[in-house]
């Protein structure tokens, strides 16, 4: 069977960051956790202890991640976010103050009238997120 899995490359000023941000997020989510985490070691092609690959789940969604010194002419954009939907204000709310915290609200938390309250954030390690009241 074809599984399709979300992946994150931590890059550019965002390189070394792989690990922070996989904990940061298991935290902020129910049935979240890290399934496994390589790291490179000494005399590999990256800075040792970084994220070689991990492989974690978010609210049971599958993800996985790295990081990357080497130099790419892209990082994250939000022209692909994750999207989550949200059973309570409270919920809404408490998710998108955590994730905005020291990154960027490209669209705040409001009724857009598609929904009576969306909010669209980049969070400080460059990941989109989207979040959406369905109750």
């Amino acid at each position: 069977m074809t599984t399709i899995t979300t992946f994150l490359m931590f890059s550019g000023d965002k390189h070394g960051k792989a690990e922070e941000a996989i904990n940061f997020y298991v935290a902020q989510f129910p049935n979240s956790r890290i399934d496994s985490i390589k790291r490179y070691g000494s005399g590999e092609n990256e800075p040792e202890g970084t994220v070689k690959l991990a492989n974690f789940s978010l609210s049971g969604q599958q993800l996985m991640a790295i990081d990357s010194a080497a130099p790419h002419q892209f990082n994250f954009t939000p022209s692909m976010s994750l999207f989550i939907q949200c059973e309570t204000e409270k919920e809404i709310v408490r998710l998108f103050g955590v994730l905005a915290e020291s990154g960027q609200v490209l669209m705040p938390l409001d009724n857009y009238g598609f929904s009576r309250s969306f909010g669209w954030v980049n969070d400080r390690f460059g990941v989109s997120w989207q979040l959406n009241l369905v109750a």
